[in-house]
């Protein structure tokens, strides 16, 4: 029987797209959610004992790691994902977590920065697939247009596979010192290679990176085969790869825990940014093209989330006199009143009330560094 013109078209378009897709599925794709980290300049809604990934900070109903998971299902099944955090996270974890499995959670005994945190994940995953690509993202980012995101991604793990190590960039629009920054080539080509990376700059030099144009915000996200990253380890942090190659076969046994406290009481404290990425040679960076928050302050979640015609951000009973754009969080019970106020965070947590200009988000560091001189831990 003869064949219509239709089912030809559609032969032809399935022969064009299939070989594209085969890009991304030939090789299995692996999630790594990075979530160790305190959320300092989040404080005191971000504690020690519950940092800001665990929390619902954007008022969805869902905490920023669980967004960053559901982020990816289109792309890396719950079953591929792992996330690594601190051991002092695994009731949290599980809670957040109910279905993911004890292997999915990679704990760390102590912080020892992204390095170690990334080779943790790289050799376990070389264990179970050495052919995977890795996908590596923080879990505590807001990410909007996901669409455009995946695609962004999709492009990296086509570049992954061709063993370059890939970022993401992001379109900078103002001079900000809490990001670090990436230094690109411009090209016509979607890939773009990187020349430099700054760790986060000083007011006067992130305004000369923003007025260049050719600096974009490191967005912390990274793309990689397991084979390239390893290799990477290996040149670049060859004391963190002979660690790791020597207790690889303890990983996903019983004796991983036992292995894992002696690998980090060995490793330095150190970045994957410097450790690798400053040095190597094959990367590469695909410039975002969606809006992204690392939501590192509490200048940037009043930015994302919505205000009152002041541009007041308001949670609790608050009565308001010629006080504009401000972020007041009031618990249940308590009643505040401002007047003439403006750019100010009124926090009140019981244990801990915070009244500071909204924007000067480094100063959170200098008031938990203050509280540890106070011996209030347990405020942290």
């Amino acid at each position: 029987m003869s064949k219509s013109k239709g089912y030809w078209d559609w032969v032809i378009f399935a022969a064009i797209l299939i070989p594209k897709a085969r890009q991304l599925t030939d090789r299995k794709l692996h999630l790594v959610v990075m979530a160790g980290g305190t959320g300092t300049r989040l404080w005191p809604h971000s504690r020690q004992s519950k940092p800001k990934q665990f929390l619902d900070i954007l008022r969805t109903g869902k905490t920023l790691i669980q967004m960053t998971s559901e982020r990816f299902t289109t792309l890396v099944d719950h079953k591929d994902q792992m996330i690594v955090s601190n051991v002092q996270y695994a009731k949290l974890l599980k809670e957040q977590f109910p279905k993911f499995s004890k292997n999915q959670m990679l704990l760390e005994p102590r912080k020892k920065n992204t390095a170690p945190c990334i080779a943790y994940a790289a050799y376990r995953i070389k264990k179970m697939d050495p052919e995977g690509i890795m996908i590596v993202s923080p879990a505590d980012h807001a990410i909007f247009q996901e669409e455009k995101f995946l695609d962004d991604i999709r492009l990296a793990v086509e570049t992954a596979s061709e063993e370059k190590l890939v970022t993401v960039g992001i379109k900078p629009n103002r001079p900000e010192t809490g990001y670090g920054y990436i230094q690109y080539i411009e090209s016509d080509e979607a890939i773009k290679r990187v020349k430099t990376f700054t760790e986060k700059p000083e007011l006067d030099l992130a305004m000369k990176f923003l007025d260049s144009g050719d600096f974009v915000w490191n967005a912390g996200i990274f793309i990689w085969s397991v084979k390239s990253i390893i290799e990477a380890f290996e040149k670049y942090e060859p004391e963190l790869a002979e660690i790791f190659e020597e207790g690889e076969r303890y990983l996903n046994t019983r004796k991983e825990k036992k292995f894992i406290e002696s690998a980090y009481s060995q490793c330095r404290s150190v970045s994957v940014d410097y450790a690798i990425m400053e040095k190597a040679e094959n990367v590469q960076m695909v410039l975002g093209d969606f809006d992204w928050s690392d939501l590192g302050s509490w200048g940037s979640v009043h930015d994302l989330l919505e205000k009152d015609e002041g541009g007041n951000l308001i949670s609790g009973d608050v009565l308001l006199y010629n006080s504009t754009n401000n972020f007041v969080q009031i618990p249940e019970g308590k009643l505040a009143i401002l007047e003439d106020m403006d750019n100010y965070l009124v926090a009140d947590f019981n244990d801990v009330l915070v009244i500071c200009r909204k924007d000067d988000s480094g100063k959170f560091r200098e008031f938990v560094k203050d509280v540890k001189k106070l011996d209030r831990d347990s405020l942290l």
